[in-house]
């Protein structure tokens, strides 16, 4: 028991520089006591004593702000940082050094019994705000990011953020568990993003728009071909498709 609290108050000084002392993690650090009462309700929970295991993890979501069922499965170095408004189902299982922010769901899609929730393989980070709904697993080192909903299984060493989510990059996987413990901690993203994270959607975008401008410029070859060869082919304006007169178009219709 004692092993693993000094874990979990290791853990917090590992993925959060504003930690000064032991004694404030101990004291002010609500995810540290929501992990520390979940391991007594749930071992209680197992022990068959369910109304009492459900009385403590409803006490302990009074105290801070976190809920996290008695029946959920907990690994090892979890660190719920902030922790407001995390929510942790009955059938979720939370793999060793995995981080979570506050918003956070783990949350079922369905009303009927069994694994419901998702589950969470080492080293995983889920951003501020995300909701992992369903039976789905989340590879190891994946990260979540901040308000994203994710419905789909998510492959080892990938980012996914978006609504629904959408895989942005994978990191590659190595094959030792030593060189993977290192490399989740190198590679930490605080709430599952980074300032230079790509766009799925802009790349698609912009991407479709580069397509548009090579069909107008063969459109304008075939018509000068064919005035060439004597038809007559009339040339309708099209307006350019740059990025100010998209804003603005957007602005007239929807806003």
């Amino acid at each position: 028991m004692f092993s693993r609290l000094k874990e979990d108050i290791a853990c917090v000084f590992e993925r959060d520089p504003a930690a000064q002392s032991v004694f404030e993690v101990i004291t002010t650090y609500p995810g540290v006591h929501a992990v520390l009462i979940h391991r007594l309700s749930h071992f209680i929970w197992n022990a068959g004593f369910l109304w009492l295991a459900r009385f403590i993890a409803y006490i302990s979501r009074w105290l801070t702000g976190i809920e996290i069922h008695p029946g959920a499965q907990l690994g090892r170095r979890i660190f719920i940082d902030h922790g407001m408004g995390v929510v942790i189902g009955e059938t979720a299982i939370i793999g060793d050094d995995c981080t979570l922010y506050h918003g956070v769901t783990l949350g079922g899609t369905t009303w009927n019994k069994g694994k419901r929730h998702p589950t969470l393989h080492n080293g995983v980070v889920i951003g501020a705000g995300a909701k992992v709904l369903g039976p789905i697993e989340i590879g190891t080192a994946a990260r979540v990011g901040s308000n994203s909903v994710v419905l789909k299984p998510v492959p080892a060493g990938a980012t996914v953020i978006g609504i629904p989510g959408h895989l942005i990059g994978t990191r590659p996987q190595n094959n030792t568990n030593e060189v993977n413990k290192v490399s989740i901690k190198t590679d930490f993203d605080a709430y599952g993003t980074t300032a230079d994270m790509p766009d799925p959607v802009a790349y698609a975008i912009n991407s479709m728009l580069e397509h548009i401008h090579s069909l107008d410029k063969q459109i304008e070859s075939m018509q000068k071909a064919l005035n060439v060869a004597g038809i007559n082919c009339t040339e309708t304006p099209i307006s350019n498709l740059d990025g100010c007169e998209i804003a603005d178009s957007y602005e007239k219709n929807h806003l």
